[in-house]
């Protein structure tokens, strides 16, 4: 959920150090689970919407259970709005205050603890600045009502308990003028309509528990798209100019969700599923039968290889399992939403487009939480110090966090852990759950205590980082491997104690060996018959890590040649270090040219590019018309980098042909590299042209600027 992290840059990290924490979050306060004093068990929301003069009328009728004896005061989150009146379920006043945060309802009896109750709160509000938003007209949207309620923005639109360990069922009864529909969460029970106002009352149920940050409402003029999963009813919610692109870009969502019913082994929970466009979310927020999405979510066909959204998509439709059936206890266990979403995501990937696909999204998932280990800081995954939950809403619960599940799955077997998802799931549905849940889960299914497993990679911050080398003894016939971690164990980082599978390669044989490292330094021998063609260490790519492994040129590429897709890349990049050798250059423009896969032609390309050398001018001229366009665009960009302006007339021939924005708008910035005042024209009509987030016009902003600064 929340501002997705989109098209992550791959880049391989081969570093032994990290860089100081530019952060220091352990000086945030310490946060604890909140204590309440009641279980509320169903809300019943009314609510009036002027849509032109932003403001609303609601009322939410609560229904709660005591957890405690004498409880005659009941105390909920309230702000942004006016509450008018409290009623008892006879319809006699009660006594209330309100603060800027809460409120406090005096009843007009004692209860105790398993009695039930309801009173309905009467209140006002307009423009909140939180949870909802009144969306003013502009050429991309129409007037809108929408809302974001996570992470405890709820009650900035109703009086409620506003956390997630506690879950209700609700109603949401919506009247607004006829001309818009109104979503909400659950099943749709009636709309009805008052010819002689104008308006129409939608009512929807959400009949089984959930939490507030995951109640939504969207109020607009969609037009609706329906689908279907067997009985399950798809819809897609769009503005009327976006319906033919949108039927494109949600094509899959059927597909997506029997994937997940059937990996899972649960089906669907909710009464529908529906995905709706908003403006300024930034990514994507589920709700409860529902996601929210970006109106950037829809584009034309052309874009689609540059900035599909289907991994949001598919991570957004996993919540409804991994946070919405099965939800957080607490904000420090963020990562049982969105690590299991994020590793959801990365499976539907490998279901829908192959291992390696999958192979370079994960690797990209890995490097994500590197970088942020690098510059920001590095904490535990289930971490309780925050200012506001969304400080821990990062590269360490997304990112890290799925990685350590593609881990707990390598160490567990393929059965063995996706039957531990299926129980989990199964024996937790529609509570609140926590990592400690999860770990008996696995003692549970599987009969392994793996409790050394989730200490050092969930509950203590880094990972580890390795030196990697070996030796052929001619005369023994034997590898000998060694691996020390070198990682700073100062700060609580771990010496880790992990399972590896080891491939030696030589010209008659090839093996692979599951070993086990356990301390600060290993030593490994392997019998061979023959001086290995390659030694690959993590072989199947599940650690999460950082290494360092020289090996010499040969050796190189060989592995650029022969393996996985990540160890090509690899060795790719580590081919470097021989830029002056005929060998190695020319195994990487063979490459480049010749890989079946576009990530390994792009590393190999983006390698070349570092040498800055003139010669591979017609190399990366040539690559500009790979069949990829990241590819190409990673070939424009090393052009650029040569600031020539005999590539002037090249660079505004591949912005009028090419098929892809992103190589169109990296066009335009090696114009603005290498060009004069004699391509302003030119760059300023490139400008005009429409593009998804507006990168051809920023882009030809940049280059405009560029030429400027000369």
């Amino acid at each position: 959920m929340k501002k997705i992290f989109l098209f992550l840059l791959l880049i391989t990290f081969s570093t032994q150090t990290l860089n100081a924490q530019k952060i220091d979050v352990y000086k945030r306060p310490e946060r604890s689970e909140r204590s309440r004093d009641y279980d509320a068990i169903h809300y019943r929301l009314k609510l009036f919407f002027d849509l032109k003069n932003k403001t609303f009328k609601g009322e939410n009728r609560i229904t709660l259970t005591p957890l405690r004896d004498g409880f005659n005061r009941c105390i909920l989150d309230a702000e942004e709005f006016k509450v008018t009146e409290v009623l008892n379920q006879r319809y006699l006043p009660l006594k209330f205050k309100q603060t800027d945060r809460k409120l406090i309802v005096n009843l007009l009896r004692t209860y105790s603890y398993g009695d039930t109750l309801f009173f309905t709160v009467k209140y006002n509000g307009k423009d909140p600045k939180a949870g909802l938003f009144f969306n003013e007209e502009t050429p991309e949207n129409p007037s809108l009502v929408s809302t974001i309620s996570w992470p405890e923005n709820a009650h900035h639109w109703f009086p409620c308990y506003d956390y997630p360990n506690d879950k209700v069922t609700q109603e949401v009864i919506v009247t607004v003028k006829s001309e818009y529909r109104v979503l909400s969460n659950g099943k749709l029970i009636n709309v009805t309509e008052d010819k002689e106002n104008k308006t129409k009352t939608y009512h929807w149920l959400q009949d089984l528990p959930h939490s507030t940050y995951l109640f939504m409402l969207a109020i607009g003029p969609y037009e609706v798209i329906r689908d279907s999963l067997g009985s399950t009813p798809i819809n897609y919610w769009v503005y009327k100019k976006d319906v033919e692109n949108a039927r494109f870009i949600f094509r899959n969502t059927p597909k997506m969700m029997d994937f997940y019913n059937n990996l899972f082994g649960f089906k669907y929970p909710w009464a529908k599923y529906d995905q709706v466009t908003i403006p300024g979310q930034g990514g994507g927020a589920e709700a409860t039968s529902a996601t929210v999405l970006d109106q950037n979510v829809i584009h034309d066909k052309k874009a689609e290889q540059d900035f599909s959204w289907e991994t949001v998509i598919a991570h957004e439709l996993s919540h409804q399992w991994w946070g919405d059936l099965i939800t957080l206890r607490t904000w420090a266990h963020t990562w049982m939403n969105e690590s299991f979403a994020t590793y959801s995501d990365y499976l539907y990937t490998r279901y829908a487009k192959g291992e390696d696909e999958a192979a370079v999204a994960l690797l990209g998932k890995k490097n994500a939480y590197l970088r942020e280990a690098h510059t920001k800081y590095m904490h535990p995954i289930v971490f309780n110090r925050y200012n506001k939950p969304s400080d821990v809403f990062n590269r360490h619960t997304y990112q890290k966090g799925a990685s350590v599940l593609h881990m707990l799955r390598f160490v567990l077997g393929d059965e063995s852990f996706f039957r531990t998802l299926q129980y989990f799931l199964h024996k937790y549905a529609f509570q609140v759950v926590d990592t400690y849940d999860f770990m008996n889960a696995v003692k549970k299914v599987t009969g392994q205590n793996l409790d050394w497993f989730f200490n050092q990679w969930v509950f203590k911050p880094g990972h580890p980082i390795f030196d990697i080398s070996y030796s052929w003894n001619n005369k023994t016939k034997k590898v000998n491997l060694r691996v020390i971690q070198t990682q700073d164990t100062t700060k609580g980082i771990p010496v880790y104690k992990t399972p590896v599978i080891i491939e030696v390669v030589t010209p008659g044989e090839k093996f692979c060996r599951k070993v086990w490292i356990k301390k600060k330094r290993e030593e490994f021998e392997f019998s061979v018959n023959e001086k290995p063609l390659m030694v690959r260490f993590d072989k199947g790519n599940f650690l999460l890590k950082e290494w360092s492994f020289k090996k010499g040129i040969d050796e190189l590429i060989y592995q650029l040649k022969n393996d996985d897709v990540i160890g090509k890349m690899w060795a790719a990049s580590e081919l470097l270090r021989f830029k002056d050798e005929y060998n190695a250059m020319n195994s990487l423009i063979e490459i480049a040219y010749n890989d079946p896969f576009w990530a390994v032609r792009r590393s190999a390309v983006e390698t070349i590019a570092k040498i800055k050398d003139k010669k591979y001018i017609d190399f990366f001229k040539a690559k500009c018309g790979d069949n990829n366009s990241k590819v190409r665009t990673s070939a424009l960009r090393a052009l650029g980098d040569f600031k020539n302006p005999d590539l002037i007339k090249f660079f505004e021939e591949r912005f009028e042909k090419d098929s892809s924005y992103l190589a169109q708008a990296e066009a335009l910035r090696s114009i603005g590299k290498c060009g004069d005042k004699s391509v302003i024209p030119f760059l300023k009509q490139a400008s005009t042209m429409k593009s998804p987030r507006n990168v051809i016009k920023r882009a030809a902003e940049w280059a405009l600027k560029k030429i400027e600064e000369k």
